[in-house]
């Protein structure tokens, strides 16, 4: 229903607008992934039976793999609330191609690497992807020593694929979780908008979606906890990626707290429209996400040591809850309770 071909269209085209630098420095990944798999193994006890060679990609590279991933869910949901628009579900597949496009592209210049795998299909491979020529941009405006910056990105992503490649569950859960979303998508649209504000009151809606974000008005109350419960696992993801790459990285990197004041900088100097974009297409969550979720993983390693913080993988039950992400001793103290093992 929704045309790719445009969608790979519209992101090539949004992500020419934004700057570029030289990708050379970072086409050479061989020995910083090696090294960044050899020490993130080595301090968080994390291992995987493969990790995925690392590709530099260009930015159209990066949106084939991001489209492609969007595809497997978006499509389904498009599909099924089509079915409840008639006539006007062709335009819609023509609508969500643009957003879809719009998104990828705004993204494909701001991604400096990624771990990526289709969501829904936990046993498809994974990539270990890093974006040359925005690495090329962030060394430069960052001011950063090319080889510093590709080591410390390297850190961030490895950490993730040792986090899915050594955890079994973590694909299958989020698959299922994402699963549960979908399936509380209305086919028809008028109770697709049930329990919505008067669509006359644009204030009352505006003011809604900026206190709540778009995606949890899109899902409904009926599905509040599963998408809570998944925005709070993908705050202890990146939070974790977030600890080990500075934890690992203050041991073999010559400026760590320069390289991470300006990444801070990087991820929150943006204009206002920038702003209102990245909360409407959740980018602003995805920062939060960091923030929170490193907060949390710092705080509880300090009380615990890394053995403590890997009770997160030892099952489902063992991530924190949204209220638990702001209280890590409350957390300590129930997953002491339930007498888990101290270990990835």
């Amino acid at each position: 229903m929704i045309d790719w071909n445009l969608a790979g269209q519209v992101a090539r085209g949004v992500a020419k607008t934004q700057p570029a630098g030289d990708p050379a420095p970072f086409e050479r990944l061989a020995d910083p992934a090696a090294e960044a798999a050899r020490l993130v193994a080595a301090y968080t006890g994390l291992v995987a039976e493969r990790v995925p060679a690392p590709e530099a990609v260009d930015r159209g590279g990066w949106i084939d793999a991001n489209l492609k991933s969007m595809e497997t869910v978006l499509e389904p949901a498009a599909r099924k609330v089509a079915g409840g628009l008639g006539p006007m579900g062709a335009l819609a597949g023509t609508v969500l191609a643009l957003e879809a496009g719009a998104i990828s592209g705004f993204l494909a210049g701001r991604v400096l690497g990624q771990y990526e795998f289709p969501v829904l299909e936990p046993d498809a491979p994974a990539r270990l992807l890093f974006v040359a020529p925005n690495l090329g941009h962030a060394a430069r405006s960052l001011n950063a020593g090319e080889d510093q910056l590709l080591r410390w990105v390297a850190l961030h992503e490895t950490t993730h694929a040792l986090q899915f490649g050594g955890v079994p569950w973590l694909r299958p859960y989020i698959a299922e979780t994402v699963g549960q979303l979908l399936e509380g998508l209305q086919a028809d649209p008028r109770k697709l908008m049930a329990g919505m504000p008067d669509l006359a009151d644009v204030k009352r809606i505006a003011n809604r979606i900026r206190e709540e974000g778009l995606a949890t008005v899109a899902v409904g109350p009926e599905r509040r906890e599963v998408l809570e419960r998944l925005q709070a696992f993908m705050a202890v993801l990146e939070g974790y990626a977030e600890h080990v790459m500075d934890a690992v990285g203050a041991t073999v990197l010559d400026d760590l707290p320069s390289l991470r004041a300006a990444l801070q900088k990087r991820r929150r100097d943006r204009s206002g429209f920038m702003r209102l974009f990245e909360r409407l297409i959740g980018m602003d969550l995805k920062l939060r996400q960091y923030e929170q979720g490193k907060a949390f993983c710092d705080a509880v390693v300090a009380r615990g040591g890394i053995t403590a913080l890997n009770v997160v993988w030892a099952e489902p039950a063992a991530m924190p809850t949204p209220a638990e992400l702001d209280d890590p001793g409350a957390w300590l103290r129930r997953t002491g309770r339930l007498g888990l093992p101290r270990s990835a």
